[in-house]
């Protein structure tokens, strides 16, 4: 690419290691935390086995978050896994996962997001018949130009609304507490054991709970500190998860039982109610649309560097690989991403459940690259086995392949739970469109190296 307007521009370490974590943290900690507790307490039917779900949930996360660190370190990069899968497999597949991060994963993720985000705020302030529209639109174009500004003004923005977001899951937590006394009695805790089925079950919702840390490899070139400080930042990140969720499951139990969690539709609604009266439900409202713009924001965040690192690879694609340097962001990725984002939320629209609709448009796709991501461990590290390392994922081979199992387990559950919906048709029909559009890219470059072929 030719240098103009600050197009050759790359990413500087402007990232602290807190905000770094911030943004990790923000993009996990969503709406599922709201949603899925009631879930796995009905798949479990036990005390006992339901926090276990939520700890070995954080276990295999930790392991995942180990093989990233590794790769992360080693071949730092704005593109993130994308980096990672260009090395391992070459540009055809990395062009797939990064047109699938574009058109299906970051922007699906964006406008369920968006969903939700609307969906509670109506609660706290109903804007008429066009409320949700309005809302979930608003959201991805207004923080479009947050991130559009620099990579510390949106730093500092997750900052807040993660530390917001942490305070309101404390908080329930809290009520939690607060009310054990008058909640159902529960069972004794692994009084009774749920079939393999069902547990395995219940950990696809923990595990897409703790969905997002993946994330963190396309910051680890903005981290402050280098290579080495992106290992601590994704362990403490880790860390800090296991802990929130598991205390929020506990006091979700102390508050409603066994029972009572497991029959709710709206679990810390039901717990604020209990707690304070009808004016929990407009305040965990406010708490869950916060727990959703924080997600999006770091989503935005990240997703946008996956584009630029594509147009950094692609001549066709190069007006995505342009950098403002002065601001620190990707902007022509990021208006990419809210264009995109912004059609899948109409299509959201068009449907019964939007939110429903976007979950199985995304987590088909999301899980099979992930699981490729896993295996570009052992490809790179026979590939490439004198580059420095870091660091070096523990316990290898056995740590990347329980997150490569795991992976290959939750894509195939994904599948198997949306292969009746058109959404993920919708998701399939899009990757076939990736596939023409990249074999139409090779063409082109075929004809540009050789034109006597035209």
């Amino acid at each position: 690419m030719s240098p103009h307007n600050g197009s050759d521009e790359t990413p500087t370490q402007r990232l602290t290691p807190f905000g770094a974590i911030a943004i990790i943290v923000g993009i996990v900690i969503g709406a599922g935390i709201f949603k899925t507790p009631s879930m796995v307490a009905g798949m479990t039917g036990d005390p006992g086995w339901m926090l276990v779900a939520w700890v070995l949930g954080g276990l295999i996360s930790l392991a995942g978050a180990l093989c990233y660190a590794e790769l992360a370190t080693t071949y730092p990069h704005a593109g993130g896994d994308y980096h990672f899968l260009t090395r391992a497999f070459g540009k055809s597949i990395s062009f797939l996962y990064a047109w699938a991060k574009a058109m299906v994963i970051n922007t699906g993720s964006i406008a369920l997001l968006s969903f939700v985000f609307a969906d509670y705020m109506n609660k706290v302030l109903n804007l008429g018949p066009y409320s949700t529209a309005i809302w979930a639109i608003g959201v991805v174009l207004g923080l479009t130009l947050i991130n559009m500004a620099r990579i510390t003004t949106a730093s500092w923005v997750q900052t807040l609304l993660t530390l917001l977001e942490v305070g309101g899951l404390l908080a329930v937590a809290v009520a939690g507490f607060y009310v054990s006394a008058d909640a159902p009695a529960s069972p004794a805790y692994f009084s009774t054991s749920p079939s393999l089925g069902m547990f395995g079950l219940a950990m696809v919702f923990v595990l897409l709970t703790y969905g997002g840390w993946n994330e963190a490899a396309y910051i680890s070139a903005e981290v402050r500190g280098g290579r080495r400080a992106i290992v601590p930042v994704i362990g403490f990140s880790i860390l800090l998860l296991t802990l929130v969720y598991v205390l929020v499951s506990y006091a979700l139990l102390s508050g409603l039982g066994l029972s009572g969690l497991a029959k709710s539709n709206a679990v810390a609604a039901d717990l604020m109610g209990k707690a304070i009266g009808p004016s929990g439900e407009k305040i965990i409202g406010l708490f869950v649309a916060i727990a959703a713009l924080t997600s999006i924001n770091a989503t935005m965040m990240v997703g946008a560097r996956a584009n630029f690192a594509l147009g950094r690879d692609w001549p066709a694609l190069a007006f995505m690989g342009y950098w403002e340097g002065s601001h620190g962001s990707p902007a022509r990725a990021l208006w990419v991403q809210s264009a995109i984002s912004l059609a899948l939320v109409m299509f959201g629209l068009w449907q019964a459940d939007g939110f429903g609709a976007m979950v199985e448009f995304t987590a088909p796709v999301f899980w099979t690259f992930l699981f490729l991501v896993g295996v570009s461990l052992f490809v790179l590290r026979m590939r490439d086995p004198d580059a420095e390392r870091p660091f070096k994922v523990p316990l290898y081979p056995l740590t990347p392949i329980l997150f490569c199992l795991t992976c290959a387990y939750l894509a195939y559950s994904s599948i198997t739970y949306a292969a009746s919906k058109n959404a993920v048709g919708v998701s399939l029909w899009v990757m076939a469109v990736g596939i023409m559009v990249l074999l139409l890219l090779r063409l082109m470059r075929t004809q540009k190296r050789n034109p006597g072929l035209t």
